[in-house]
């Protein structure tokens, strides 16, 4: 009796516990089990270590989701291998310009593809980025690459709507590295590398012919002869500049002299100018008396017509005595 009786206690306190954690993962956890998440499929065509379930999914830096499935699948025809990888993003860190949350409704597959499509239409891509060098954990990037083309598998994956990816930086420069070599293959390094044999052979065939032999023997002489006549140019050059700097000093110091010859007779010129003009003047002065006193209107002017009337009536008069001599007795 004791026995059954601890059971139960042991049994109903197990109960008790089990409702209590239930009740606690309600009370702290209900958001996010009760929280409508839009899931999304990537398929990545890089390897995929270090990519782990629960691992975050960014929008440009900022948390935005979690990974919440990773999977293998192959083609049994082609041999292919897709690895989808599921996303949950959480539509309440998504709003636009406006503060409303860019959340379609529960199970509406339909506006929840809009989205995504609008989105794709934007350039949004997905990439692999490294969390930590040190752990090598990966994360998955969206951002939004304009200049890279939309890449979709287009398998269906448990309905899920799919979102392109683009190759990581590692994936990129090891891409061009493969392009890199792949054309250096391509290339015809035996024939590229007989033309060059040819070539040398013939540069050396040409170096060791006579015409070459002669031409090097001419152009020494050439260059001999050029020699030469730089030193004799160079011995005249001395004596031609000295001979040059002295007529340069001959000319300055005559053209010093004849500013020191010139300096009176130019103060003497500047003198006769100036007295001339003063004499200009009072002339200028006297012309403008003459004028005034020579005019009709002036008293001079008057009295030399008094003095012309009287001489005209004297001549007249002389005249007539001169023809009639009797009129000084008799009178006219």
């Amino acid at each position: 009796m004791s026995k059954q009786g601890n059971s139960l206690a042991i049994g109903g306190f197990i109960v008790g516990a089990l409702f209590l954690l239930a009740a606690a993962v309600m009370i702290f956890g209900a958001g996010d089990y009760f929280k409508h998440k839009m899931r999304f499929v990537i398929f990545f065509d890089s390897a995929l270590n270090g990519l782990n379930v629960g691992a975050p999914v960014k929008l440009q830096g900022v948390q935005i989701g979690n990974i919440a499935e990773i999977s293998l699948e192959m083609d049994a025809a082609t041999g292919q291998i897709f690895k989808p990888v599921v996303i949950e993003v959480d539509p309440e860190l998504l709003r636009d310009f406006s503060g409303r949350e860019m959340r379609p409704q529960k199970n509406d597959e339909s506006r929840q593809e809009k989205l995504a499509q609008r989105l794709i239409d934007l350039g949004l891509k997905a990439r692999l980025e490294t969390q930590s060098l040190l752990t090598g954990l990966l994360y998955v990037d969206l951002n939004f690459y304009v200049d890279k083309p939309v890449r979709l598998v287009r398998v269906d994956y448990k309905g899920l709507t799919e979102l392109p990816s683009v190759p990581t930086t590692v994936d990129e420069i090891r891409n061009t590295a493969d392009e890199l070599i792949k054309e250096f293959r391509e290339l015809p390094l035996a024939e590229m590398i007989k033309n060059l044999s040819e070539t040398l052979r013939e540069t050396r065939d040409l170096l060791k012919s006579n015409e070459t032999k002669t031409s090097l023997a001419a152009l020494s002489a050439s260059l001999i002869e050029t020699q030469k006549l730089m030193l004799t140019l160079n011995a005249q050059v001395g004596p031609l500049m000295n001979n040059v700097n002295g007529t340069v000093m001959d000319t300055r110091s005559s053209l010093h002299d004849l500013d020191k010859d010139m300096l009176p007779v130019l103060k003497a010129a500047e003198q006769s100018l100036t007295t001339a003009n003063t004499v200009l003047n009072e002339s200028r002065q006297t012309l403008s008396t003459v004028e005034a006193l020579a005019s009709p209107d002036s008293p001079l002017g008057t009295a030399l017509l008094s003095m012309r009337d009287a001489a005209r009536s004297l001549k007249d008069l002389t005249d007539s005595l001169e023809r009639h001599p009797d009129e000084i007795i008799y009178g006219k």
